[in-house]
């Protein structure tokens, strides 16, 4: 179609009368502009006074054409946004919606930053116009960018969110400013008592976008409070938004669980206040808005529910969440008034980095602390009896041992540790799960922290006689029957478990042995002989190669030398007591 043609068709429109087709034909028009370079022109028709009839009828069919200049920000970049930004002042603003909340659902994966970043300053320009009736189209706007904002990565180290590859940093400051006038609007109108029910909607739209922030991207962000990096910036508007749209923040975390309008999802409600819990406790986010008349035990005890669900997910970034949230929330908590708390202690030694299996032990130690004797005991009892992993029970049993040795200092002394309550205890550290079929490698970290522990109760015990004096009789007497017991749960025991090693001993070679015999004769490798059924540190023994297999066997029977060597010192040990009292 040349000018003439062009200029006829525009004529014929400013008469009136449109036609359906021609709706499409306005849309190949601007699009035929754009594609050679007359962007200019466009523009100049469209802020032409005498064709706004025609832009106010026609003029959404060009916002896909224009926003795909700008996204790919050609030469004609800046007349493209100006024509962008004339349509959103000039268009009905329902049908400029429908066709951003389009452009938006519609983005290229490879274009979403860029698109989010084009498109919502005027997205933000078409529902300030929508006035009292703005509550829902936000809605939608603000649920479709967070939709498409939440498939970007999140930036993992700080190299990462600088270079902020795929924009999701820049999408979070332009977010934050497409949500301010909304926010400025609701203060506002609070300020002046107005309190409608479609200022209470808007209210529930910022909430829901708040909320669903929370979640992605900040849930999974690496972030720290001495580096005002872009996430951190968002999730501070994020916090300051709650308050200001009366969302008090005690009552999010501790009393008012999200209505299903909210969040749909209740896990996802629970993520989100997790992340907030957090902000607030760990990196201190807007810490000075939160009311100081709350315990410390009553913060620990609402934030277990957090602590748990970020310890339950398996990226790093919510694993140390919930550590040091935990760790926080420990901090002011007085000795002796902690409540009981549940926690997956699996987490600490299933953690795929050294570092967070540290943190883990870090955070879990300093929970024990805070116990006094009684609680201690309780818990290391409830802990051998129903952790059912190695690392966790050897850990407590360690742990044990530090109670033990803290009992016999001075002024210590308590019945929990060092008296008739230490050896039910006792006999729970001393206890083979399966008997004598227990594998020796799996059970390995409880096994050696047991015989340690053993081995120390023994020298403890005859320094602690030696010290008493016959002529305290009662004391000397309490001595002879904790004594008693504890004989009769260490022979059980070295019993049990001699006999297993000798087991777990006479397999291992076995199977070594028949190993050395495969690779010496070079069979074919679809008929090597593999280890069956051993689990080292929770890996099959049989997926490894014939030579770490090698190592594997051989350093199983290394162990099981150590454990008999030290049954063989605590037998000489109770030897050497036995004839002090003869």
């Amino acid at each position: 179609m040349n000018v003439a043609q062009v200029n006829d068709v525009i004529q014929r429109w400013v008469k009136g009368g449109l036609k359906s087709d021609d709706y499409q034909q306005f849309k190949n028009i601007g699009s035929a502009c754009l594609a050679q370079g007359e962007s200019a022109q466009l523009l100049q028709f469209l802020q032409d006074e005498r064709n706004q009839g025609l832009v106010k009828s026609m003029g959404c069919g060009l916002l896909a054409p224009l926003a795909s200049e700008v996204i790919r920000k050609e030469k004609s970049l800046n007349h493209c946004q100006a024509a962008i930004a004339h349509l959103t002042k000039t268009c009905n603003p329902k049908e400029l919606l429908h066709g951003f909340l389009q452009l938006i659902e519609d983005i290229d994966p490879g274009a979403i930053a860029d698109t989010i970043i084009a498109l919502a300053p005027h997205l933000q320009t078409v529902l300030l116009r929508m006035e009292e009736e703005k509550a829902a189209p936000l809605g939608m706007a603000l649920s479709a960018l967070q939709k498409q904002m939440s498939r970007l990565p999140v930036p993992y180290t700080q190299q990462q969110e600088a270079a902020d590859e795929f924009g999701l940093c820049r999408c979070c400051t332009a977010l934050a400013a497409f949500m301010e006038p909304f926010v400025e609007e609701v203060k506002r109108k609070d300020g002046n008592g107005d309190n409608t029910a479609a200022d209470k909607e808007l209210k529930t739209e910022l909430l829901k976008f708040c909320m669903r922030c929370l979640r992605e991207p900040l849930l999974q962000a690496q972030l720290d409070r001495g580096r005002k990096s872009p996430l951190w910036v968002f999730a501070t508007e994020i916090l300051v938004t709650l308050p200001a749209i009366q969302e008090p923040l005690p009552d999010l975390l501790f009393y008012k669980p999200l209505k299903k309008s909210i969040l749909i999802d209740n896990h996802q409600s629970t993520e989100s206040r997790a992340c907030l819990a957090y902000l607030i406790f760990v990196q201190l986010i807007t810490i000075e808005r939160f009311p100081a008349i709350f315990s410390p035990v009553f913060v620990l005890q609402c934030n277990m529910e957090y602590i748990n669900i970020l310890l339950s997910r398996k990226n790093e970034s919510c694993l140390l969440k919930g550590l040091a949230l935990f760790s926080k929330s420990l901090e002011n908590v007085q000795d002796n008034s902690l409540p009981v708390a549940l926690l997956e202690l699996r987490t600490f030694y299933s953690a795929p980095q050294v570092n967070q299996r540290e943190t883990g032990l870090q955070v879990f130690q300093l929970f024990i602390n805070k116990l006094d004797a009684e609680a201690k005991h309780k818990f290391f009892r409830c802990m051998l009896k129903t952790s059912n992993h190695s690392g966790v029970e050897g850990y407590i049993v360690k742990n044990i041992k530090n109670q033990v040795e803290f009992s016999t200092k001075p002024g210590n002394r308590n019945e929990w540790f060092l008296g008739v309550e230490f050896p039910p205890l006792l006999g729970l550290a001393l206890c083979l799960p399966q008997g004598a079929e227990t594998d020796l490698l799996h059970s390995m970290d409880r096994i050696m922290e047991s015989l340690n522990l053993l081995r120390y109760v023994l020298l403890r015990d005859k320094e602690l006689r030696s010290s008493v004096s016959h002529s305290n009789s009662t004391l000397f007497s309490h001595i002879l029957d904790v004594w008693a017991e504890l004989c009769r749960i260490k022979d059980k025991y070295l019993k049990t478990l001699r006999v297993c090693i000798s087991m777990s001993r006479s397999y291992y070679s076995s199977e070594l042995k028949a190993l050395w015999e495969d690779q010496k004769q070079k069979a074919r490798a679809s008929s090597t002989r593999l280890v069956k059924s051993i689990t080292v540190k929770h890996e099959k023994v049989s997926n490894m190669s014939p030579e770490v297999q090698h190592q594997v066997l051989q350093s199983a029977l290394v162990t099981f030398d150590l454990m008999e060597s030290l049954i063989v010192r605590i037998e000489e040990i109770t030897e050497e007591k036995e004839g002090t009292q003869d």
